[in-house]
């Protein structure tokens, strides 16, 4: 084979192989110009079906509508409306320091109040389980009297012996005239007062836990009476519920 004819077949080769790099590249580009239009418009898109737009009134009634809270205006309640200018959300305003304090103290007071009939609630279930009769809370009334009753009696032959031994100790130092007075007998009177004035005291304790108890007793006993009233009621109720239900 002559040297021309090896030449042009090189260059024919060359050639060919230009032009499919050049087709490859030429498909390379237009697919990378198709995938940016796709993301373009997939952001436009998503862009578009994420856009808000922010409804509030002002502090002078005002309503207001932009793509974007003001700075002055973030803590004013507000709602937010889709492209279409429909609400999909709504915001309530920020409260005040004095709102959040009372809010607070709202929520301690329904607490306490619920904590409160929790345990009536269970002071009625005990009330009732504890007496199945009237009379049966007279009785207790009236052995927690009588025992209330003997210690104060028990409290009151106490005091009287100790005022009077503080009445022999008096007689014997003035016995002694100007003569000195032993230290024991200081002492024991001293000792005797101390006794005396907690014994006086533990009487007095005792009277107002008496009026205490009768108190509380009576008040059991009007409560229980309510408490058995209503559920004598709800057992009448409830009786007559299938003879109603068959007429």
């Amino acid at each position: 084979m002559s040297t021309n004819s090896q030449y042009r077949k090189i260059e024919r080769a060359t050639n060919d192989a230009s032009a499919s790099a050049s087709r490859n590249d030429w498909k390379r580009s237009v697919a990378l110009a198709v995938l940016l239009l796709v993301l373009a418009l997939a952001y436009t898109a998503s862009r578009d079906a994420h856009a808000v737009t922010y409804k509030w009134v002002d502090e002078k009634g005002v309503i207001h509508y932009a793509d974007k809270m003001p700075a002055e205006a973030v803590n004013r309640g507000h709602v937010e409306l889709d492209k279409q200018g429909v609400q999909f959300k709504k915001t309530d305003r920020a409260l005040t320091p004095d709102e959040v304090r009372a809010r607070a103290d709202d929520v301690e007071r329904q607490r306490q109040e619920t904590k409160e009939r929790e345990i009536l609630a269970r002071r009625d279930r005990a009330l009732l389980a504890s007496y199945s009769r009237e009379e049966d809370l007279d009785l207790a009334r009236q052995r927690a009297l009588t025992t209330i009753d003997g210690q104060m009696q028990s409290a009151r032959v106490y005091a009287a012996a100790l005022a009077k031994r503080q009445q022999e100790i008096l007689e014997k130092k003035q016995s002694y005239g100007n003569k000195p007075i032993p230290a024991v007998l200081d002492r024991e009177i001293e000792s005797v007062e101390g006794e005396l004035a907690k014994t006086t005291t533990l009487i007095e304790t005792k009277k107002q836990e008496s009026l205490g108890v009768a108190t509380k007793y009576d008040t059991d006993k009007q409560r229980w009476r309510m408490l058995r009233a209503n559920a004598d009621l709800a057992g009448s109720a409830v009786n007559v519920l299938p003879t109603s239900a068959t007429r």
